[in-house]
């Protein structure tokens, strides 16, 4: 009522939620490797429950393996990168630094895209499509729940510089 306006409503609102933003955890909860576990989790209770096989063999079993291994290589590589940039690991905590080297170069999520590439490994490994359903409904659960809101996060903390980073860095691959 008595409230001098500085600002047009608009503009107001828009820096009152970029401030708000700047000071809020970008999760409450950490909340991609418990989506990750239960997809898991899912994947081999389901196969076991309702398995749907498929074509699999030697080359499937290796390429799924590998990729497996590749998914913990990038995690790990994930990891380094961002302890070496003295930024928080856990998605519950502020970041203290935009990580852009490293796996970070290739894929804003390199840690969440190992999930999924450990999903679609098993998937190739066991012959069973359940996990890449799984892997499926884990991007869609992640980015709705857990990425959209570490996004606005690094936004509000680091502005033009991460807007530049989305745009030459793709969000999963």
């Amino acid at each position: 009522p008595n409230r001098v306006h500085l600002l047009p409503n608009d503009v107001e609102t828009a820096l009152n939620i970029a401030v708000d933003a700047f000071h809020i955890k970008p999760q409450n909860f950490t909340w991609p490797p418990i989506h990750f576990a239960i997809a898991l989790i899912a994947g081999f209770i389901l196969r076991q429950v309702a398995p749907l096989a498929m074509a699999g063999g030697f080359t499937s079993e290796a390429i799924g393996a590998a990729l497996i291994a590749f998914a913990i290589f990038v995690g790990v590589w994930a990891v380094f990168t961002m302890r070496g940039g003295d930024t928080a690991i856990p998605p519950n905590r502020p970041a203290r630094h935009l990580i852009t080297r490293g796996p970070f170069r290739f894929t804003r999520n390199p840690i969440y895209l190992g999930y999924i590439l450990t999903l679609v490994g098993c998937g190739l490994l066991t012959s069973d499509a359940w996990f890449f359903i799984a892997a499926m409904l884990t991007v869609m659960v992640m980015t709705l729940v857990s990425v959209r809101r570490e996004e606005m996060h690094l936004l509000a903390r680091f502005g033009a510089e991460f807007e530049r980073y989305c745009r030459r860095t793709p969000r999963w691959l």
